[in-house]
């Protein structure tokens, strides 16, 4: 007789290292001020200026992709957000939207832009960083990301003052991105006045939103709120 032929192995579940899953108030982006479930990733490559989620870029728990999912599913929300750190650096992030979408949730991933954008679902809402001179971090944009953006993803510019300001908006007119795409300018708290930035927007004559980062207004800028 014949041996019988061996079994296949099992492939091991993806594994992904998160800081931390908790529920709140969508603090930007055109969803601002929506029940959101986040899950914010460990790690990132950048280390911009202005970085208020430094306490992400290590440590964490590194937890089955499943087990994240059923996570962000039981804060019960509609919206989930996938953020980080830089969540796009992890290769499990992919299943992990793929589960939090095959869940019938709205998933949005916030990244900062120096990953490629290509292998992201095109259901999933992309909301992407480019980074501003004051980031310290400018020479890390890959631009052939603007070109992968579909109708419902969202453009970011965090700008610390006048000189980002005016560099963001000439950024954005040469490539008329507020004109395909949400586009969104959010001041460093430490460095630029939101006054002074919303009258810069008021007067500049193009489509473009301010934005206020409602979670730190509500609650300061302390880590899952």
């Amino acid at each position: 007789m014949s041996a019988a032929p061996p079994m296949a192995r099992a492939e091991p579940e993806p594994r992904i290292r998160i800081t931390e899953i908790f529920r709140s108030i969508q603090g930007e982006s055109t969803r601002a001020g929506m029940p959101c479930g986040f899950i914010r990733l460990t790690g990132c490559a950048l280390r911009c200026v202005w970085c208020d989620s430094a306490y992400a870029f290590s440590g964490g728990d590194e937890i089955p992709v499943s087990e994240a999912v059923a996570r962000v599913l039981a804060l019960g929300t509609d919206l989930v957000e996938v953020t980080g750190g830089e969540p796009l650096e992890q290769e499990a992030v992919y299943p992990l939207m793929a589960g939090l979408l095959a869940s019938g949730r709205t998933v949005l991933i916030e990244t900062g832009g120096h990953v490629p954008i290509d292998r992201v679902d095109p259901r999933v809402i992309k909301i992407v960083d480019v980074k501003a001179p004051g980031s310290g971090m400018e020479s890390a944009n890959l631009p052939q990301n603007l070109e992968l953006l579909g109708p419902r993803d969202e453009l970011k510019f965090v700008l610390a003052d006048r000189r980002d300001f005016d560099w963001a908006l000439a950024f954005v007119e040469s490539r008329e991105l507020d004109r395909r795409h949400a586009v969104t300018f959010s001041p460093v708290w430490e460095s630029l006045p939101a006054a002074d930035l919303a009258a810069w927007i008021r007067d500049c004559g193009r489509p473009i939103r301010l934005g206020l980062q409602l979670h730190k207004i509500l609650w300061g800028d302390v880590p899952g709120r």
